[in-house]
């Protein structure tokens, strides 16, 4: 059986309490005390209070932008008719008010960005260097930027030795 209304009430009232006494610096210890319960009931009770606060907060979001919406719901069945009938000013308006309902409620489409290299191609990077990677960090925000030219090191020489055209080793090399 479910606690009485009177017992639930007097566990939320304690957890409160117990939330002030937290924000004020003390321990999970020194509220056990305080309130005559086990440390690990202390802790048990506020992690269940944050839990419920947070619960809350996503509830008051939630009404909040029930509310915006209908808001934004209400002013733009007022310029409906008039944009449905060609007039361009309440049409921009009413698209304003869908964009901004759009958003409000996460309905936006993620827009996908890339950077691209020399004439909108791929960027000219090998990978293996950091120098390379921080000269095009450097250059990602300059669209007129020219694309940097990187020196092999000469471990990047020596390895391109060792590979005939097909990326395996060089058969007449011994190994």
């Amino acid at each position: 059986m479910p606690p009485s209304k009177a017992k639930q009430a007097l566990v939320a009232q304690r957890r409160s309490q117990m939330l002030i006494m937290k924000v004020q610096g003390r321990t999970a210890a020194q509220i056990a005390e305080h309130f005559g319960i086990s440390p690990a009931t202390a802790r048990s009770d506020l992690a269940r209070a944050v839990k419920k606060a947070r619960a809350l907060e996503v509830q008051d979001a939630e009404l909040y932008r029930y509310i915006q919406g209908a808001r934004l719901e209400t002013l733009l069945r007022g310029v409906w008719s008039d944009a449905a009938d060609g007039d361009l000013k309440a049409g921009e308006q009413a698209r304003k008010y869908i964009a901004d309902l759009t958003e409000l409620f996460g309905l936006k489409v993620p827009v996908r960005t890339e950077i691209s290299g020399p004439d909108g191609g791929a960027i000219p990077f090998a990978g293996n260097e950091l120098a390379e990677l921080s000269a095009l960090i450097d250059i990602s925000d300059d669209a007129t930027a020219p694309t940097p030219v990187i020196e092999p090191t000469d471990d990047e020489d020596e390895e391109d030795e060792d590979l005939d055209d097909d990326g395996g080793e060089d058969p007449d090399e011994d190994g």
